[in-house]
């Protein structure tokens, strides 16, 4: 079955009571037993949900794993494969991550006895000088948030395989209509399925794909018995999104492309970040593990300050100013007072989320009035 047929039918089958094409959203805690233990698979919503469980068999299907596990944000997701390490094992981060995940790591589970190494991936050569016995994960986002940084997913696969650890791949910015990590070599695949797996900026929630039973098993255990799962009106909006998932990605595809030659263009524009263009770095990789790049890019302005990005954003029309990425309506954001304020500026400088930075979540409105809303907001 191929990808534009899984985000319909992958995982899926007629409900079991009535026929519903659609699973029906289950808006309930408990279920009936005949005798103790004696139920149809399902005794307590936060152990498993049918809706949830139509869910998961859908992030397996569209990311081709074999399990999928849906929780009450990514970060819920993050959390659980954080919590299958022990006190004492040691992590390697990309050093251009989410805000939100670095605080997690460095402010809660720091505490834990957990060390984590956040570097550059964009080349994988300091890699394996960070790798010791105590190394227990790598954690890769690709491309990552803001600055749309390309890892080669194929290259620190065979390092974490080599040394017996565990890849996890945050794939909430390609996608699976671009990109499938678990082919490419990766343990885990993680999403936010706020973003483009929902779609409609309607609803929070994350996402795990794994091959492994056993590796899934332990998932499973921590979802459970953590609970920080998610309800089954969430599941019925996310898995309403993701059947339009590739017909989505495939406007936000073209009108990123448009929006990237639009903005490389312009005299008040300094530097434009779009996996798709041929300057940017690991160009090359991205075009030979994605199928396209995509509807996320940011962008700094030749004046270089603060005001001037605050008064360009203050400006737009179009776009709507707000956290969060991935919605049918263009988003843009400040990385570096918004989703990347956790991070200490010393260190978000050293990857570039300066104060002049613009992150762009391109949505799939008519192109023209995308582009007029641009030029309007950087000319005034």
């Amino acid at each position: 079955m191929k990808f534009n047929t899984k985000t319909i039918h992958g995982g899926q089958s007629p409900d079991q009571a009535f026929g519903s094409v659609m699973p029906p959203i289950y808006q309930t805690s408990t279920y009936a037993q005949t005798t103790p233990g004696g139920h149809k698979g399902y005794e307590y919503s936060r152990t498993h949900n049918p809706t949830r469980h139509a869910l998961e068999k859908s992030f397996a299907s569209i990311e081709n794993g074999d399990y999928g596990l849906a929780f009450g944000s990514g970060l819920a997701a993050i959390d659980a494969v954080i919590k299958l390490l022990s006190p004492g094992d040691e992590v390697i981060s990309t050093n251009d991550l989410y805000g939100g995940t670095y605080r997690l790591f460095t402010e809660i589970y720091q505490r834990f006895k957990i060390k984590f190494h956040f570097i550059g991936m964009e080349s994988t050569h300091q890699l394996e000088t960070y790798i010791n016995s105590k190394t227990k994960l790598i954690w890769v986002e690709t491309p990552t948030n803001p600055m749309l940084n390309i890892i080669d997913i194929k290259a620190v696969s065979k390092i974490a395989k080599k040394n017996n650890i565990l890849l996890s791949v945050d794939n909430t910015f390609a996608t699976p209509y671009l990109q499938r990590p678990l082919d490419l070599g990766a343990d885990i695949v993680m999403h936010s399925a706020t973003k483009y797996l929902g779609g409609h900026s309607d609803v929070v929630m994350g996402a795990l794909a794994v091959k492994s039973k056993d590796l899934a098993d332990k998932l499973y255990f921590i979802q459970n018995a953590s609970g920080a799962v998610c309800g089954p009106q969430d599941s019925f909006l996310v898995l309403r999104g993701i059947k339009t998932l590739h017909v989505r990605m495939q406007r936000h595809c073209e009108n990123g492309l448009a929006v990237a030659n639009f903005l490389k263009s312009h005299p008040l524009v300094n530097k434009v970040y779009w996996p798709g263009l041929k300057s940017h770095p690991n160009h090359s990789i991205a075009a030979d593990q994605m199928d396209d790049f995509g509807g996320m890019l940011s962008f700094t302005t030749k004046a270089n300050d603060l005001d001037t990005a605050v008064k360009i954003i203050e400006r737009l029309e179009v776009f709507t100013l707000a956290e969060s990425l991935g919605g049918v309506e263009s988003l843009a954001g400040h990385p570096a007072s918004m989703t990347h304020a956790s991070i200490p500026k010393s260190e978000r400088e050293k990857t570039g989320v300066v104060d002049s930075l613009i992150r762009l979540s391109v949505g799939i409105e008519d192109i023209d009035d995308i582009i007029a809303d641009l030029k309007q907001g950087l000319e005034g």
